[in-house]
């Protein structure tokens, strides 16, 4: 498992309700700017900085518009919104037990993605993300690579005569332009680097098992047939810099620092599941 592999295996096992966050993010941008009424619903007024958050927690549903079309998409979304909303008080359905369970659910997950956008996201600095790189990337062990070329024939037989061949002095490279079937043939059987993983099994084994500037003496048979396979160079995988990697370092973080918080407010609130069918195994 390379660097990356590794960095996005971690976060995703760790619990974190994300699902949240993205379904109604704040714009922090929103209100910072200087109301201006853009519509009037009734005796309610509709802003800017009410348009900006709309566009953000609405986006996915205005994307099949015209990028011009869709403040103009979203500020009607919301006159019909404040519409039905208004219709809905004047019945009194704010009083109703399931709309009051919507309204405060709707009111919780806001305040969580607000802490979690003004309290939680801001301790991840650069610096943060640069440090957590530098001591994940000490973790990782160094991967071996090799670079190799290949002789692909169907039968035991043709790959014991290029052995043969090779031994007597023959050219790798053209031989494998000459008689190798696989894909790589017109190249001079030129694979390139590739670490673990990457080729079947006993191709693999045997490739990893030879010394620079070797082949081996015996054919490697696989699934596609039987191989005489040349290392030409071997070198430590290079591994990712951060700025391949900084997306998964600062979700990384990011998991890990909301789990702490979580754990931090449960023991300072208190938490309690009442029905043992309920409750997560620990």
């Amino acid at each position: 498992m390379n660097f990356i592999s590794s960095l996005s295996s971690t976060v995703a096992k760790t619990a974190f309700p994300m699902l949240l966050v993205g379904a109604m993010a704040l714009s922090s941008g929103a209100f910072a700017q200087e109301p201006k009424v853009l519509a009037k619903v009734g005796d309610r007024t509709i802003t800017a900085a009410d348009l900006d958050q709309a566009m953000g927690d609405m986006a996915q549903q205005f994307q099949s518009f015209p990028e011009a079309e869709r403040r103009a998409r979203a500020l009607d979304s919301l006159i019909d919104i404040n519409v039905l909303a208004i219709l809905a008080e004047k019945e009194g359905l704010q009083n109703e037990e399931d709309i009051q369970r919507r309204i405060e659910l709707l009111r919780a997950r806001t305040l969580h993605n607000g802490y979690f956008q003004k309290r939680i996201q801001p301790a991840i600095t650069p610096d943060t993300l640069k440090k957590r790189f530098e001591e994940e990337s000490a973790k990782v062990k160094a991967q071996q690579e090799v670079s190799a070329r290949h002789i692909l024939v169907k039968t035991e037989e043709e790959a014991k005569a290029i052995i043969t061949e090779l031994d007597g002095g023959k050219d790798f490279i053209e031989l494998a332009k000459e008689k190798s079937t696989g894909p790589s043939g017109p190249n001079g059987g030129d694979l390139g680097f590739f670490g673990a993983g990457r080729m079947v099994p006993e191709f693999e084994k045997a490739a990893f098992a030879l010394e620079k500037g070797s082949y081996t003496k015996e054919p490697v048979k696989t699934q596609f047939g039987f191989h005489i396979i040349r290392v030409d160079d071997k070198r430590e995988q290079p591994k990712p810099t951060f700025e391949q990697s900084q997306q998964q370092i600062r979700q990384l973080v990011l998991t890990e620092a909301y789990g702490k918080a979580i754990e931090k407010g449960r023991s300072e609130i208190g938490t309690e599941v009442l029905d043992e069918s309920l409750k997560l195994p620990k």
